[in-house]
């Protein structure tokens, strides 16, 4: 086994290590080439090459190979690059936070969600965080659950919401179910008229022209596994789309067009888009929507009132999972 000096390293990274250098961690990753990351950067290449060797100085460990395909990281260099995005966008956090200060708000929050999460619930959520006083600025990062949650855990996210699943690496997180969502098919007004007026043809709707959101998330896969159940061929989508609002925009000017969401999200559509929901009850709910968060976090105030709405919300809703958090 090869010794490690961390007093040593610990001593180096204090004396010399710069924000530069933690940038410079993650260029080398992304571009592989130190020539690239010399034009990057706007500098030299004999100027990256001498910042990476302080680097693996600091660290007293080779932090990237050498390979015919580029620059790949050691184990310790991987290590090194988790910390250094960490660091990073806790950098990026603090000067939003000091944003919000000297705008006159309490704080910033960064908050993940999944595309079918109401946005009305988001909005009150957020409202109701400091109540009548407007003090919190939030940016609200949209994206699949599996692309969310390493953003929470390199920092970029105070909290993410967004569908359990068995295929979600949970590592070092904390997983509180808030509520079910229950599916539903939306079509235009006229063709949902159609639809209700009679019973429900699986191999006549997969002619239809489907909208959903793109593999693997639990809702398309929870779709396919109805046609399957009813004997039918799973319709190929004509359009894929995390964008509950364009969904709704296509459906409701498509006489041929369907869908299924999330009941709460089919129902802002009718508000908002014009679509209708087919009069049909499925017998399954969707997998339950999750609060995750890092369980080394240290919360803030604004992040506690805002977890603290949120649960109370969802509540509510009187489809709330439970208040126990699971740690992974």
């Amino acid at each position: 086994m090869v010794s490690f000096d961390a007093d040593g390293v610990v001593h180096k990274l204090k004396g010399r290590l710069k924000i530069r250098h933690l940038a410079l961690l993650l260029q080398i990753d992304q571009h592989g080439s130190l020539t690239r990351v010399a034009s990057s950067m706007a500098t030299s290449q004999p100027a990256v090459t001498y910042a990476l060797a302080e680097l693996e100085d600091m660290f007293g460990a080779r932090l990237f190979d050498r390979t015919a395909r580029g620059m790949t990281a050691t184990a310790q260099g991987e290590v090194a690059l988790a910390w250094a995005r960490t660091m990073l966008n806790d950098l990026d956090a603090l000067a939003l936070d000091m944003e919000a200060v000297a705008a006159g708000r309490d704080a910033h929050l960064n908050v993940g969600a999944t595309p079918f999460i109401p946005g009305r619930l988001l909005s009150t959520a957020i409202g109701h965080a400091l109540p009548g006083r407007q003090r919190l600025t939030v940016t609200i990062h949209e994206a699949t659950s599996e692309e969310l949650l390493p953003m929470l855990r390199d920092h970029a996210l105070d909290f993410a919401i967004g569908w359990a699943s068995s295929n979600l690496d949970i590592d070092g997180l904390v997983c509180e179910p808030l509520f079910h969502q229950s599916p539903r098919l939306i079509a235009s007004r006229q063709l949902a008229a159609r639809l209700g007026a009679r019973r429900l043809d699986w191999a006549q709707l997969a002619q239809m022209d489907w909208i959903l959101g793109p593999r693997p998330t639990p809702l398309r896969e929870q779709v396919t596994d109805i046609f399957l159940r009813a004997g039918v061929t799973p319709p190929l989508p004509v359009v894929e789309s995390y964008s509950s609002r364009l969904i709704g925009e296509m459906i409701a000017s498509s006489d041929n067009a369907v869908s299924i969401l999330p009941a709460d999200v089919a129902e802002e559509l009718v508000r908002v888009a014009g679509v209708a929901i087919v009069p049909y009850s499925f017998d399954w709910t969707l997998a339950p929507v999750v609060l995750f968060s890092r369980n080394d976090a240290v919360r803030r105030p604004a992040e506690t009132l805002f977890a603290e709405a949120l649960r109370a919300l969802c509540a509510q809703t009187g489809e709330f999972a439970g208040r126990r958090a699971y740690q992974y």
